[in-house]
């Protein structure tokens, strides 16, 4: 005997795929039960509720798609979808009271960071509300049919009429089923991406805007300084011999000053030990510039894809740069490895803790920079320390290829002929 239906307002989940077993009604009888009654009920109620999204989702359409040569076109029938997903989300709670069908509901659309313009344009071409959009166009020819049907039935097709209903509510569910649903997995993904790929562009225009100021304010600044001290030295070279030679000798001074400054600024782009030696000689690189004792550990047959690569080296760099200037810790230490086809990065402090991602210590940019590439970022730091941050990162070899495919076949090949 299949299990009853959920009481009514129960949370429950489903995939958008044809009903299992548990998501049928019992089978229809002769005899009038509850699920019977609940099935009329919404029948009888389709065509009031039909009348009303049909009469909401045309007025939208038409209002919305004649206005859009006017400025506000666009975002009235912006606004009109993200009522049809209101209507939606009732109409699927309407289904799972009356007709128990079990449907998720979708994902809400992503934040778009990058201002009115991409939130519209989002919004415009939201599946989920063009699906609810269809669904109330098609609705009321079925919410007259069956309301007809189910009325008439009550006072001529008593006897049969559990099987009439049961055959009508099954057309119902489908529609729910196949056009309320949440979107599909590549949907969903897709929506993610989207968002993502705007905290990418964002951080790509910061750095480059830091990159900017570091040459103007630091070795622009220091070359014109060194172009000038030359100048002057120039015109003292026959008066003042000496006072010459001491101002070349400061010039040369600022020379070192200036390329230090920018092999500083080189390895903040991309440092070159880590293009020469891999991920373990840059982590030991970069712990060795940190003002407590690091102990580094990587684990790892092979280098990932240089933009894992690199992700993972200013990731574990930003945390060390945060437990010298923050965590009064006495040691240190970082991981990295390999599991599951994922690139695990951790560094441990026995500092003072209390670290959040809300800190003000630049770690919510390291979270929102793991999360465009698919990684996770997680902070464990309790008041009084220590602090433990894992991040995650999706692996890709230097051909691009990810963990678990050719790869690994690659390296069984190699033990073979070891």
């Amino acid at each position: 005997m299949t299990e009853p239906f959920p009481p009514a307002g129960t949370p429950v989940t489903a995939v958008p795929a044809p009903a299992g077993p548990g998501d049928r009604p019992p089978p229809a009888r002769f005899a009038f039960d509850a699920h019977t009654w609940k099935e009329i009920v919404h029948l009888l109620t389709n065509l009031p509720v039909s009348l009303i999204g049909f009469t909401y989702t045309v007025t939208v359409l038409f209002t919305g798609v004649g206005l859009t040569v006017t400025v506000i076109g666009l975002p009235l029938l912006a606004t009109g979808l993200m009522g049809a997903r209101g209507l939606g989300r009732l109409e699927r709670a309407r289904a799972r009271r009356l007709l128990g069908v079990r449907v998720e509901e979708p994902s809400r659309l992503p934040r778009s960071a990058g201002g009115f313009w991409p939130r519209l344009w989002m919004v415009l071409k939201d599946p989920v509300s063009w699906r609810t959009v269809l669904y109330e166009l098609i609705r009321l020819p079925w919410g007259v049919l069956t309301f007809a049907v189910t009325l008439t039935g009550l006072f001529v097709l008593w006897p049969v009429l559990p099987f009439v209903v049961r055959a009508l509510a099954d057309g119902d569910r489908a529609m729910v089923r196949g056009l309320l649903s949440p979107s599909d997995e590549l949907e969903r993904r897709i929506a993610e991406l989207e968002s993502d790929r705007g905290v990418v562009v964002d951080t790509a225009a910061a750095d480059l805007r830091r990159i900017e100021r570091d040459l103007h304010d630091g070795a622009q600044a220091r070359l014109v300084n060194l172009a000038m001290g030359l100048g002057l030295a120039k015109e003292k070279l026959l008066e003042d011999p000496d006072a010459a030679a001491s101002m070349v000798d400061e010039a040369h001074g600022e020379v070192k000053l200036a390329l230090q400054e920018l092999r500083d600024l080189a390895r903040g782009i991309h440092p070159a030990v880590l293009t020469d030696r891999g991920l373990d000689a840059a982590l030991s690189s970069v712990a060795s510039r940190c003002t407590v004792p690091v102990k580094v550990t990587v684990d790892l047959d092979e280098r990932p894809a240089a933009a894992i690569e690199g992700i993972a080296y200013f990731t574990v760099s930003e945390l060390l740069q945060n437990v010298s200037k923050h965590s009064g810790a006495r040691s240190a230490a970082v991981d990295a490895w390999l599991s599951e086809g994922r690139l695990f990065l951790q560094v441990w402090d026995d500092g003072r803790g209390g670290a959040r991602l809300e800190g003000g210590t630049g770690m919510r940019g390291l979270a929102d920079r793991l999360d465009a590439v698919d990684g996770l970022f997680v902070v464990d730091s309790p008041e009084g320390g220590p602090t433990m941050v894992t991040a995650e990162l999706p692996w890709r070899d230097r051909a691009g290829v990810p963990a678990g495919q050719p790869r690994t076949a690659k390296r069984a090949s190699a033990r073979r002929r070891r």
